[in-house]
């Protein structure tokens, strides 16, 4: 890529990230700054951005959980949602191709199929958000996660139709790719670390999209199988951590290529603004039926605030079918900026959502239905002093430490994610769900009237949290929370907590193993 067009995209990004917004819209500004100067090689960004959308699908696949999106809370809200929302954008559609000709589609259908782009939500936007917050583990991160699974499931399936290709004999035998699987990681296994088990990553979403193309289907569809055949172990996981940068970075230029289909005129602009208006309803609606399926006001909040805008997995089926010639490029500029709009809104909505929901609360638990699904019933503490936040590596090996000390029917830990509390419960911890940022469990729970609350979770930011909610809801016990950084230690003293630095400690940690090992063996 022209280094003037790399320059552009940084700049762009950078300035969107200084603001607090993702760089995504910046990218796609870049984009039309890039084709208005006349600068880059459009055969080379082409490949960049192609080789980013197999590199998506792949990365998809590996993180495909099938149990996540069996639930009617994702699969059933989901399908209710696009049932409301496409109806509703294909009129938009529709009124902009009577005002603006040259907006008007030849095919009916694609009205449907562009209503039905524009139906899905920001897959990275929402990641993002959860990860800034430290709620990867949340249970409405994992609602909202499977809704956009689900809708980037629908979406490859658009690509294949979009393709317009019959499938040869041969696609009958792709079922037998997965007596493949134990070879593979096998593979994946001796690559070990590094550069090689990038270069595996890259080689399977490759070469799964050559085996598709080679019997006439769609190659993303390729990627997201080989990704499929590689999911749900810890290597995939690995795996996934190691690529989701790079994915990220040649994706760069596939939102750099939207820029390239041409110049938004005024009548763009209207349009773009009129759909980006038009997602105001979408939190609203999902909001409404995360209530219906027996959802807490909480929960139904923070996950539909994450499926507020739009998602750049639209454009990439707008650009597919801008490619395969059922809608034009005026389309697909439109959508981008549509698309841009979108973070501008949801940005400022997501980063505030907890106080929106702190400030809101009473109204919207009027809301609720009084039965709840459980994942949604209230923690019981019990008679516990002791409290865990967070059963990850650190907070269980603190909760193993506490028991040789107090009775264990003092302690009492609190895991964000239902499926880890029943492991733990089996393995023998006194563990209940409970999330240690929600305003509604520090102030029902009996929380803020321990004496001790350990708080060891994902992140700083999500640790502070928890402190702002034990000191808005008067908690006079003692806090010790975990940290990573010297400055982070400093923050947590200044608001009166007991700061344990993991790094910092590690070493005395390990002196004082050490230490133990050598008594025993001595003695």
């Amino acid at each position: 890529m022209d280094p003037l067009v790399i320059l552009l995209a940084f700049a762009a990004g950078l300035v969107f990230r200084r603001i607090g917004y993702p760089p995504l819209p910046g990218y796609l500004l870049a984009g039309f700054a890039a084709h208005g100067l006349g600068v880059g090689n459009l055969a080379t960004i082409t490949a960049v951005a192609d080789l980013g959308l197999l590199l998506l699908l792949f990365t998809i696949g590996l993180k495909l959980n099938l149990r996540e999106i069996a639930v009617p809370q994702v699969w059933a809200v989901a399908g209710l949602h696009m049932a409301i929302v496409v109806p509703l954008t294909t009129l938009v559609i529709l009124l902009a191709a009577a005002v603006f000709p040259v907006l008007h589609l030849e095919d009916p259908g694609t009205d449907l199929l562009l209503a039905l782009a524009l139906s899905f939500s920001s897959t990275v936007f929402a990641v993002k958000a959860f990860e800034d917050r430290g709620e990867q583990g949340s249970y409405h991160a994992s609602l909202a996660i499977g809704i956009l699974v689900l809708q980037d499931i629908l979406a490859v399936a658009v690509l294949v139709y979009l393709s317009g290709k019959i499938p040869s004999i041969w696609a009958l035998a792709l079922p037998c790719l997965i007596l493949a699987r134990p070879l593979l990681f096998r593979v994946l296994g001796s690559a070990r670390h590094g550069e090689l088990v990038l270069l595996f990553g890259f080689l399977m979403a490759t070469g799964g999209a050559a085996i598709f193309e080679a019997v006439d289907l769609k190659g993303g569809l390729g990627a997201l199988a080989a990704g499929m055949l590689l999911a749900g172990t810890d290597q995939s996981r690995e795996l996934y951590k190691n690529l989701i940068s790079l994915k990220d970075l040649f994706l760069v230029g596939f939102f750099v290529l939207i820029g390239y289909y041409g110049l938004p005129s005024e009548h763009m602009w209207l349009v773009a603004l009129v759909l980006s208006l038009l997602i105001f309803l979408r939190p609203m609606i999902y909001f409404s039926l995360f209530v219906l399926f027996r959802l807490r006001a909480r929960t139904s909040l923070l996950a539909s605030a994450a499926l507020f805008n739009y998602s750049e997995f639209g454009l990439v089926v707008a650009a597919f079918a801008v490619e395969a010639g059922s809608l034009s490029p005026q389309w697909l500029t439109t959508l981008a900026l549509a698309v841009t709009l979108s973070f501008f809104i949801a940005t400022p909505i997501n980063t505030r959502i907890h106080s929106l929901y702190g400030r809101f609360s009473t109204r919207l638990q009027t809301l609720e239905r009084d039965e709840r699904i459980p994942e949604e019933v209230p923690a019981d503490l019990g008679s516990a002093d002791i409290v865990i936040l967070g059963m990850g590596r650190v907070g269980k090996g603190a909760y193993e430490r506490l028991r040789e000390i107090f009775p264990e029917d003092q302690i009492v830990g609190v895991e964000e994610v239902f499926d880890k509390v029943r492991k733990h419960i089996d393995a023998g911890f006194h563990c209940v769900h409970g999330d240690a940022s929600d305003h509604d469990f520090w102030a029902h729970s009996g929380l803020k009237h321990k004496k001790l609350v350990l708080i060891s979770l994902t992140n700083h930011t999500e640790n502070l949290l928890a402190v702002e909610q034990a000191r808005a809801l008067g908690f006079t016990g003692t806090l010790a929370v975990v940290s990573r950084f010297k400055d982070e230690n400093k923050e947590l003293e200044e608001l009166g907590c007991i700061a344990f630095n993991l790094y910092g400690e590690a070493g005395h940690g390990f002196a004082d193993h050490v230490s133990n090992e050598i008594e025993i063996e001595s003695s």
